[in-house]
Formats: C-alpha cells, sequence, structure tokens
C-alpha cells in the first residue's frame, strides 16, 4: 500500500511502472488520485495492483508495457487457492480498470486483463449475521442513555435499523444532516459514489436522534459532525468525528453487554432493518430506494425471511426423530 502513496514533495511508482517511464508513472498515480474517488475501492484497488505488480517483477516482467494475458490468468488463478470468489473477482477489476486508464492515456497499446476470466460466483443470500426484532429491541433498549455516550450510540445504532443506512455514510453525517420537511425529521446520508439520500424518519428514530441532539447540546454546531469521539476523563464528545472501527468496536461491547450471542457488526443493522421492513409488508421494490440500492437484487442479499422457514423446517424434522431408547408406541 505504501508504494503507491504519495508522500510530500516526491512521488513514488512501482517498479515495473517507473521502467515504462516518467509518464506511465504519472498516469499510474492520476488512476488513484483522480479516477478512483471512493477511498475503500481506493484502498482496496491499491492492494491488489501492489500484490500483483510485485508477483510480476518476481516472475521476471521487465516492465508494466510487457504484461500479457497469461500473467493476469496466471496470478488470477493463484489467488483463487487463498481468497474467496468475490475477493478474486474484485482484484480482476482492479487490474482491468488499471490497465484501461493506461491504455486511454497510451502507456500501454492494450488491456492484458480484457480476456481473464475470474471464477464464477452467484450469491443469493448475504452472509451478513442479522438479528431478529426482538433482539435489535433488546439491544436499544440495554444502552444506558443517562451519559452522551448512551445517546449518541442508541442514536447510530437506531439510524442503521430504521433508514438503512451504511456504517460509512451515517459516520459521514453532520448535524444539519438531520433536518425537519412537511412537520417531520428527515435524514440526509452520502452514500457510495458522493450519492445524496434523503429519507424521513421512523417515529422512534426521530425520538432518539431529538434525544441525543438536546441531551448533547451539539444541536449549535450545525457543520460538526453527527457522531463524535468521547473525550477522555470528561465523558463529554469532543469534536472529532467517530472512526468506524471505533463504531465496531462500540457495537460489539453493546451487543455482549445486551445478552446477544450473535457475532454482529455495523452491517448487521442494514440487514436487519430491511429484513423486518420486509416481514412487515414492505415491498422490495420500496426497501431497493430505501437502501439507495440500484437493482433489487442486491437487496435481496440482505432479505433473511427465509431464515425463519428455515429453522422451522429444522424443528419439524427434528419432532419425527425419536430419542434413544424410545418406540414409536411410547
Amino acid at each position: 500500500m505504501s508504494r503507491l502513496a504519495v508522500p510530500a514533495g516526491r512521488s513514488t511508482v512501482p517498479a515495473l511502472v517507473a521502467e515504462a517511464g516518467e509518464r506511465a508513472g504519472i498516469r499510474f498515480l492520476e488512476f488513484f488520485a483522480s479516477n478512483v474517488r471512493n477511498w475503500n475501492t481506493r484502498r482496496a484497488y491499491a492492494h491488489a495492483v501492489s500484490e500483483f505488480l510485485t508477483w510480476c517483477a518476481q516472475a521476471g516482467v521487465p516492465s508494466i508495457t510487457a504484461v500479457q494475458p497469461l500473467h493476469v490468468a496466471a496470478w488470477i488463478e493463484l489467488q483463487t487457492q487463498t481468497h474467496s470468489a468475490p475477493t478474486v473477482k474484485q482484484h480482476l477489476a482492479a487490474i482491468r480498470h488499471l490497465f484501461d486508464w493506461l491504455v486511454i492515456g497510451h502507456v500501454v497499446p492494450h488491456n492484458p486483463a480484457a480476456s481473464v476470466r475470474g471464477p464464477s460466483h452467484a450469491a443469493k443470500k448475504g452472509k451478513t449475521p442479522v438479528l431478529d426484532a426482538t433482539e435489535a429491541r433488546q439491544l436499544l433498549d440495554s444502552i444506558d442513555v443517562s451519559t452522551p455516550a448512551g445517546l449518541r450510540d442508541r442514536a447510530l445504532i437506531a439510524l442503521m435499523v430504521f433508514s438503512f443506512a451504511r456504517i460509512g455514510a451515517a459516520l459521514a453525517m453532520r448535524v444539519d444532516d438531520v433536518y425537519v420537511q412537511h412537520r417531520r425529521s428527515w435524514v440526509r446520508l452520502r452514500e457510495k459514489g458522493g450519492k445524496r439520500h434523503e429519507m424521513p424518519c421512523h417515529h422512534t428514530l426521530e425520538a432518539y436522534l431529538h434525544a441525543y441532539l438536546e441531551g448533547t447540546d451539539i444541536g449549535g454546531d450545525p457543520k460538526g459532525a453527527l457522531f463524535r469521539t468521547v473525550r477522555r476523563g470528561t465523558g463529554q464528545l469532543s469534536e472529532t468525528p467517530l472512526p468506524q472501527a471505533n463504531a465496531y468496536a462500540m457495537v460489539r461491547r453493546r451487543a455482549i453487554a445486551a445478552g446477544i450471542g450473535t457475532k454482529i457488526g455495523n452491517h448487521t443493522f442494514r440487514a436487519t432493518g430491511i429484513t423486518a421492513y420486509l416481514k412487515n409488508g414492505g415491498t422490495l421494490e420500496n426497501a431497493a430506494t430505501m437502501a439507495n440500492h440500484a437493482s433489487t437484487r442486491t437487496t435481496q442479499l440482505y432479505d433473511r425471511r427465509h431464515d425463519d422457514i428455515s429453522l422451522d423446517e429444522v424443528e419439524r424434522d427434528s419432532a419425527v426423530i425419536l430419542e434413544p431408547g424410545l418406540s414409536a408406541n411410547d
């Protein structure tokens, strides 16, 4: 990752790129600086590209201009031995997009990754652990809201449950992203790709957000971060936005304190909210709109209603299996 950074005053690029000349180096850095705007995507692509170019150098490839489809295919095959199919497909996408950028910049004549196929993968169900409605309520009710941290944590979890917000979008919110329209509180989220997504608050979320804003006195700082860290020793909120890692640690801590055994994470609440909405008669199309999904196929990955059916069927099977020592006539 550090090999793809741009230190103050100078630029560094991998050796294979440097061998292709200064123009290639500049074009390479521009790919990450200007073409890949999302920070998480940039970090993932940088990691994949760095690993690929390191492997190419070890395989004797002299320059990035000498990379051939066979090199890409061999590396992807190695990746499938240690990584999941979705991860390998993401790595291949990083290589394809980079070489597309280099072709457009006349650094390389063709894209060696264009003809390489990744592993097949068709996900019908997401892997994110979810809570049922009772557990979600149990978690929210267990939070001590007599402190600023408690008010913050309850509001953040409720935001993700009731608005289906991604943790990144939730933590990027400012105080003025909670606003009133048509006598109802709304939230403004900035989702992937800089898309602005606005939706009205569920009445429970509205109450929790108002309690948080009023109980912490951050309402007077409209441009400040909505969710903030807590100052050590004071218990009061700072002006520093809450990092995603801290939010994850908070969720795990709150879940354990509430007696919830499921190993949940930040993304759990998005899946929990979507599943609860669909169980209560909501439509897949509206759920996709609320979750800001481009396709209902993505929303379906968060739909865990069939988990209950599977559980019921397991119990049905167990009812006809006799315990040891019992006969059918007992």
